[in-house]
């Protein structure tokens, strides 16, 4: 099979990959399954703990043998566990497909941004990002009118088509993917255990002689705690605290559907001018916008948190999707720059993620037990409150210009 141009490849995957499943699944879980909040986060914290087991080994094996193969594997479990979602109905094994699409997860986790990455330089990098970041929200507009639609008439319909739509983003991957920037390290003399704890040892030297690295990966732990009350509890806080608005009589899919489309929207053509932006001035103010990105999220998720009215609610939701929704990229962006060793990048980018999956794990049960007891309002506010210590990470990067000069020359990976 003819193999296509990676960076085509990347934005079509950009775009279909961008399908709003968690829009519908949400709603699926809540509307349909009638979660309770304690089940909703205890999900989240099954699919974390699964990240946090997978993703380091699973980013190793992308710097070890293929960063492809780890992408197919990826999209086909991740859309597999959809199609189970959709299917099963019992909360006990909802639960444990979560897991099984946090693993799935893991093998496109690092193994994604450093493939296109060394298929197109890193000097490429921020304009292919922004410009991948553009198509994702483009595809998630599409997707809502589509998804929206299928949701209004059946939330499980839609749920099963999200995990076919993977499903076939794993397919073309295995078909069309080339993989012309990677080299496979050569074989370690032993086993294949002991070629992979090379890999692995290699990316945590590495990682432990940049600071800066080390700077974010505590500010993806402070985010995953902070983000999961928000990201698991905001429709039932929603739908059950605060109302959804009466005109019209639409369904809750309908009302989620239309506010995301309103923050992709904003998002694609905000994105848009801040690429003409760093075309023109560069990106080494991107640590100061992540500053104001990250407070305005912590604000607009008190407000939402606190707030009982629907207008004031939907104008916080659209602010932290939308700022959420510029920082995305950014983050990726400044965290690729800071990896100048090819050969560790999966692994680097998965510890990154990993971080990330710990702060969720670790803050889930305790935001889930706070909602149960003391409601959903104190669950998303004491999450919005969590992200804090984010603010004095990214002023100590700003301090310091973006990195920590007096460490730059430290060994690099597998260097003496």
């Amino acid at each position: 099979m003819r193999r296509v141009d990676a960076e085509k490849l990347y934005y079509a995957l950009e775009f279909f990959l961008a399908t709003p499943t968690w829009v519908v699944v949400s709603l699926y879980l809540v509307s349909v399954l009638e979660l309770s909040p304690l089940q909703l986060v205890l999900m989240g914290t099954a699919m974390e703990a699964a990240v946090f087991l997978s993703e380091i080994p699973t980013g190793v094996v992308a710097d070890t043998y293929s960063r492809r193969l780890s992408l197919v594997i990826g999209y086909l479990g991740m859309g597999t566990s959809w199609l189970l979602v959709g299917v099963i109905d019992a909360p006990v094994a909802v639960i444990v497909l979560w897991a099984l699409w946090g693993v799935s997860y893991t093998f496109t986790s690092g193994a994604y941004e450093a493939w296109i990455t060394d298929e197109i330089g890193i000097e490429r990098v921020p304009g292919v990002f922004l410009r991948g970041a553009r198509l994702t929200y483009a595809g998630s507009f599409v997707g809502l009118l589509t998804f929206v639609g299928i949701g209004a008439l059946s939330l499980r319909a839609a749920v099963l088509t999200s995990g076919a739509v993977t499903i076939a983003c794993g397919l073309a991957c295995a078909l069309l993917m080339p993989e012309t920037g990677f080299t496979r390290r050569k074989h370690v003399t032993g086993s294949a255990v002991r070629e992979l704890a090379t890999t692995a040892g290699n990316g945590m030297r590495f990682m432990r002689g940049k600071p800066l690295l080390v700077m974010l990966f505590g500010i993806a732990l402070i985010g995953g705690m902070g983000a999961e009350a928000f990201d698991r509890l905001k429709e039932a806080h929603f739908i059950r605290n605060i109302g959804l608005p009466t005109i019209g009589g639409f369904e809750p899919v309908v009302w989620f559907g239309a506010l995301s489309a309103v923050s992709l929207l904003f998002a694609f053509f905000a994105v848009g001018a801040m690429r003409k932006r760093f075309e023109r001035k560069g990106t080494e103010r991107i640590a100061e916008l992540l500053l104001a990105g990250t407070a305005l999220v912590i604000l607009a998720q008190l407000v939402f948190a606190l707030t009982s009215s629907a207008a004031v609610a939907i104008v916080a939701l659209l602010a932290v999707y939308l700022t959420r929704m510029l920082v995305g990229p950014l983050w990726s962006i400044w965290l690729n720059q800071q990896i100048t060793d090819s050969s560790v990048r999966a692994t680097v980018l998965s510890i990154t993620g990993q971080a990330d999956a710990v702060g969720q794990a670790a803050g889930g049960p305790v935001l889930g037990v706070i909602g149960n007891v003391w409601g959903l309002r104190a669950a998303l506010a004491t999450g919005a409150l969590v992200l804090t210590p984010a603010l004095g990470l990214y002023a100590r990067a700003l301090r310091h210009g973006g990195h920590e000069p007096e460490l730059d020359a430290l060994p690099q990976a597998g260097e003496a």
